[in-house]
């Protein structure tokens, strides 16, 4: 069986091309549309040709062709700009602004205040450290021996010549007590007649 009959087809001097080949005139034909077509610029976006194998290869390879017009191409549009109204906006800066403002210069005031009762506690505080030194001077003034007995005489007490005292572990009484004989002094409360 030879080629033609298998393609069925009877025609004399033709031959049937090699399965996955090209004629020479199919070869010329291809490389000069595809050379015009880059430079005229009207090939079809994404239109590719591919190799044919077999009895394809005798069909005429199909090609849409544009007029000069080339078809635009598709994207993504973004999406439309939103308006916002610009009073608002405005309004509101300007509120924030002089809120903030208002709020430093009460806090401001407040820091002032505070700093001015601060100083008037602190003086207050030196005062009453002169006070309290003064006080100390005093106490310690009265109990200077000189100034207990003055003081022990001004309440009405007599000195004793010879104390009696008492042992604590067991208690026992050392030497004979007895009442001190003395006149009061004369500054004493009781000398006083009171």
């Amino acid at each position: 069986m030879n080629v033609e009959k298998r393609d069925g087809r009877g025609a004399v001097g033709q031959r049937a091309p090699r399965s996955g080949g090209r004629t020479t005139a199919q070869r010329i034909t291809r490389d000069t549309t595809a050379a015009t077509d880059r430079r005229e610029g009207t090939r079809a976006r994404g239109a590719r040709e591919f190799p044919t194998q077999g009895s394809a290869a005798l069909r005429p390879a199909e090609r849409t062709r544009t007029t000069g017009a080339t078809m635009p191409r598709l994207r993504v549009a973004p999406p439309p700009p939103i308006r916002v109204p610009r009073a608002p906006f405005v309004g509101l800066i300007l509120v924030l602004v002089v809120g903030g403002v208002l709020g430093i210069l009460a806090v401001n005031t407040k820091i002032n205040e505070n700093a001015f009762r601060l100083e008037k506690l602190q003086q207050q505080q030196a005062k009453l450290d002169v006070d309290e030194q003064e006080l100390k001077k005093e106490i310690a003034k009265q109990k200077d021996p000189g100034n207990l007995t003055a003081n022990a005489r001004k309440l009405g007490l007599v000195e004793s010549e010879d104390p009696a005292y008492i042992r604590l572990p067991d208690g026992r009484t050392i030497g004979v007590p007895h009442p001190a004989e003395g006149a009061p002094s004369v500054t004493s409360q009781q000398g006083n007649g009171g």
